[in-house]
């Protein structure tokens, strides 16, 4: 799915994948739709953040989602078809539908921020780029203005969710959940370019290494899901324990 440049609508034909993914999804993963439709709406609000000019580097933005979500569709058809997936989506797709919808959203966002993302940034940064302080720090801040893209989408979804959600403490709640949910994306991503760092290292000394560290991350997001099941007011204990994993030093 990846694209060599700037469309009109650059995003849209992602969008559109997983629409199409919502139209043919079976009844008994219905559950799965309320991520997927969080996620495609993120993908338009990045697309207009394209429009917009937000980004240093557009191009690279775009093949940098693609590869994103292509991560993404990719565990999702695999898990409908009864193949095999990453630990962390495997959780996540096999979760009680019963769950509130948040509690959904937060083990997509887990599987796909902590332990997708470091990889699709690698499959868009180059081991040459790491070496060019230039070109890495572009990167970087052009990874942080998604954050701004992320935090301005917090209302909205969370209007989204309060659809479903009618008691009066979740009402009561609702400011500090989303004060609470911008503090830990941001958390998450910073995290994130931290983990990519250190995938990047592994990468350098063989397929061998970068199997072993990938495979440490993928414990670490999967372990990560207790956090996010734990009953209480889970964005609350998000934003001062933390949502985000980080490799620990190489052994």
């Amino acid at each position: 799915m990846g694209i060599a440049s700037r469309q009109p609508d650059p995003l849209r034909h992602l969008a559109d994948a997983m629409q199409e993914r919502l139209a043919t999804l079976p009844p008994a993963m219905a559950h799965r739709r309320i991520f997927l439709d969080t996620y495609r709406r993120t993908t338009l609000a990045v697309g207009d953040a394209l429009d917009a000019g937000l980004f240093e580097d557009p191009d690279w933005v775009i093949g940098w989602d693609a590869a994103f979500a292509d991560l993404y569709l990719d565990s999702h058809d695999a898990d409908v078809a009864g193949g095999s997936v990453p630990r962390p989506w495997r959780l996540a797709f096999a979760a009680d539908p019963e769950l509130p919808p948040l509690r959904h959203v937060l083990l997509g966002i887990n599987a796909h921020v902590n332990y997708d993302l470091p990889q699709a940034l690698l499959a868009v940064i180059s081991d040459d780029d790491f070496g060019r302080p230039e070109v890495m720090a572009a990167r970087r801040r052009d990874h942080e203005r998604i954050d701004g893209v992320l935090s301005g989408r917090v209302s909205a979804e969370d209007d989204e969710l309060a659809a479903g959600r009618g008691k009066l403490v979740d009402r009561v709640l609702q400011p500090a959940n989303r004060a609470a949910s911008r503090r830990f994306l941001r958390e998450a991503r910073q995290k994130v370019w931290l983990n990519t760092e250190a995938l990047q290292l592994a990468r350098t000394a063989g397929e061998t290494s970068y199997a072993a560290r990938l495979a440490e991350l993928e414990l670490l997001s999967a372990a990560k899901i207790a956090d996010l099941l734990a009953p209480g007011q889970v964005l609350l204990r998000l934003a001062v324990a933390g949502f985000g994993v980080t490799l620990p030093p190489p052994a």
